[in-house]
């Protein structure tokens, strides 16, 4: 059986410690995604026009099983603490990061994922911070040692800027565009991808406020605004 594992990781990908491993899988999973809108009221309409304003990041609920029941229940029985405590450290800020660590989840080549934008694919993990972390204990040795337990969490998809825009793949050209900037990228390719025209490369440097118009580093997020047409 292909076991669920739970990778720490930083800001920028990369892993913290040995994945932990759940050997008993959730009975289930739940997702949760919303958008958000608001109402614009106009006088003289009967309702409110409804405007979108953002979307919101997936959520993912599950509950994990522990049992140690297997190494018997005597005075030789082993606790779970240690285990049902790591995960209760995924809420506990990391001095390195000022901030708890993100966490990927993967299982096996099927698990749901998540998907952004009109990606049709659901990416193999889930990576997102933590909400939220219950223990509860049901079942004790003679001498107290915690030998089964139910651990719920709460998690919430998290995506860098970049990752975003790169799902959302904005297309419609009269409306201000995002873009990240790629590894060998100028401002004049820009433009020419953008508008078809690489001699437009001034309306992104004065739109984004840019001093010095060479000095493009890759991971840059430039807004691409629409073309005014003269009248």
């Amino acid at each position: 059986m292909v076991q669920m594992a739970f990778q720490k990781i930083d800001l920028q990908g990369n892993a913290i410690g040995a994945p932990m491993l759940v050997d008993y899988a959730p009975e289930e999973l739940s997702f949760s995604k919303a958008a958000q809108y608001a109402d614009v009221a106009i006088p003289g309409l009967e309702q409110p026009l409804i405007q979108f304003v953002r979307g919101e990041a997936e959520t993912l609920s599950l509950e994990l099983f522990f049992d140690s029941t297997q190494d018997g229940t005597g005075a030789a029985a082993t606790a779970i603490t240690d285990r049902v405590e790591a995960f209760h450290k995924l809420v506990a800020i990391k001095g390195s990061l000022h901030m708890p660590p993100l966490v990927r989840v993967s299982w096996g080549q099927n698990f749901p994922g998540t998907s952004m934008g009109e990606t049709e694919s659901p990416m193999q993990h889930f990576t997102a911070v933590v909400l939220s972390v219950g223990r509860r204990f049901t079942l004790f040795s003679p001498d107290g040692k915690p030998l089964r337990a139910l651990v719920s969490l709460s998690l919430k998809h998290y995506a860098t800027v970049a990752e975003q825009v790169a799902a959302i793949n904005y297309q419609s050209a009269d409306h201000t565009r995002v873009h990240v900037v790629a590894e060998g990228e100028t401002l004049p390719l820009i433009a020419h991808d953008a508008y078809a025209d690489a001699r437009k490369w001034r309306v992104i440097a004065d739109h984004n406020n840019m001093a010095d118009v060479r000095s493009l580093t890759p991971g840059d997020v430039l807004e691409l605004p629409p073309l005014v047409t003269p009248r």
